[in-house]
């Protein structure tokens, strides 16, 4: 299993007196809906906040974030990433202040079919994400950005590139011009494509950030200029470590805003 990220699956990042810590999970599967447990995960990311408690904090394309990526290296290896998230799990509940995702009942559901009974924070998760509007203290909250985001948005669709366009939250993602996530993922396995497979870490990547942003704006713990832009964010905080977000269709973006 290929892993990249600047923290490990099962580890959080420091939170210093002060400061909260807001995490946000993406899942990424083979997408099969006429068998039974035809979706396949393949691919997570996490992505951690540290946010200030006092007062509202601001997220700009120099903030800091640390992040894990788990991507398998062929369908064989798909309990190791289910063992990779069920620590990723874990570790947010035993840290993280918030906990979001969007639409993450689906993702904890794919998760948890093919973890088969086992995996013990991901079922916890799961039994969170259905009570977490009954939450008590002491209990990280769980939020999701499709449906407990209303109080914050003017627009009706609840995709998550509408919900970022409407903050005006910069998401542009030219991994998916001129090829599905399926095709993507294809060429990976049958041909061993890295930037197809890089293509698709930074889309997951670029999920779990900008829903984690999101999260922080619904909950009051951040705010940002109009227009920030998370691709700027992630090249900043990647690096080289995946190519694609050296290539020039990846850094034609980091100018300032632009439109998929």
């Amino acid at each position: 299993m290929i892993v990249t990220g600047n923290i490990l699956a099962g580890e959080a990042p420091p939170s210093p007196p002060g400061t909260r810590l807001l995490a946000s999970v993406d899942v990424e599967w083979s997408k099969n809906y006429r068998i039974k447990g035809g979706n396949v995960p393949f691919c997570f990311s996490v992505a951690w906040l540290s946010l200030p408690a006092a007062d509202d904090g601001t997220v700009t394309d120099t903030s800091r974030f640390w992040y894990t990526s788990a991507y398998v290296e062929d369908d064989g290896e798909r309990d190791d990433l289910i063992t990779a998230a069920d620590s990723a799990l874990g570790c947010l509940a035993s840290h993280a202040t918030v906990i979001a995702g969007h639409q993450l009942c689906s993702d904890l559901a794919v998760l948890a079919a093919a973890a088969d009974g086992g995996s013990p924070s991901i079922k916890a998760a799961s039994a969170a994400w259905r009570q977490r509007r009954q939450a008590t203290a002491g209990q990280s909250a769980f939020l999701d950005t499709r449906y407990d985001t209303g109080h914050i948005l003017a627009c009706q669709s609840r995709r998550l590139v509408d919900v970022c366009n409407d903050l005006r939250l910069d998401v542009t993602q030219p991994e998916l011009r001129g090829a599905s996530m399926t095709a993507l993922h294809r060429r990976w396995l049958e041909r061993g494509d890295a930037t197809a497979r890089e293509k698709i870490t930074v889309l997951n990547l670029r999920h779990s950030l900008s829903t984690a942003i999101v999260a922080a704006r619904a909950t009051g713990l951040a705010r940002w200029q109009p227009g920030l832009n998370v691709n700027q964010l992630l090249a900043r905080e990647l690096g080289s470590e995946l190519g694609w977000t050296t290539s020039p269709a990846f850094t034609a973006l980091l100018g300032g805003p632009g439109a998929a």
